[in-house]
């Protein structure tokens, strides 16, 4: 398995081996391109020197926040998400002892499991739930039962409406037609 998100190998590899950078860069994937979301975990390791959830969680705020502020910021609205992204390691820290991956493995859970698991994280309503189950589901080795299903309409197969869906830039492509389709349905 191999994550193909952001464009920058460095980024996708942090996605691909660290389930906190994931969950993270879902996080920020609110208010601006997705690629620059998914590729936020790896501004945050660079500026700060780790990506370790207790760690991140009892980083002092200010300092935190200052390496959210660096160019390029690492979100459009850095005061607030260096703030969200900190509650959320804190969640993991605590509740998942440190461990992102706890979330979709501990005690073998169903699809539906992990939904209501995820949708108990800061930043993370019905949708985002959703399409983070269906990128587990579908490129992150997750086969809970009834993953599909709980992820709807995300995790049907051959889909291309989420970042579930990216595994190059044609689908990328794909992905963001959908999107601007979906918008303009929405304002008519």
């Amino acid at each position: 398995m191999s994550l193909h998100l952001t464009g920058d190998a460095a980024a996708d590899t942090l996605l691909t081996e660290q389930p906190l950078a994931l969950l993270i860069g879902m996080l920020l994937d609110q208010q601006i391109a997705m690629e620059t979301a998914f590729a936020g975990p790896r501004k945050i390791v660079d500026r700060v020197g780790t990506l370790d959830a207790a760690a991140l969680a009892g980083y002092d705020p200010e300092e935190f926040l200052a390496a959210f502020r660096q160019t390029p910021a690492v979100h459009r609205f850095p005061g607030s998400m260096a703030a969200r992204v900190q509650e959320l390691c804190g969640i993991v820290s605590r509740d998942w002892g440190g461990d992102a991956s706890a979330l979709w493995t501990r005690d073998d859970p169903d699809g539906a499991e992990v939904l209501r698991r995820l949708r108990t994280l800061p930043g993370f309503g019905e949708q985002k739930a959703k399409i983070f189950l269906a990128l587990l589901g579908k490129q992150y080795g997750f086969m809970g039962a009834g993953w599909r299903e709980a992820s709807a309409p995300y995790g049907e197969e051959g889909s291309l409406r989420s970042v579930a869906d990216i595994v190059s830039p044609e689908t990328l492509a794909k992905v963001r037609e959908h999107k601007k389709a979906m918008k303009a349905a929405a304002k008519g």
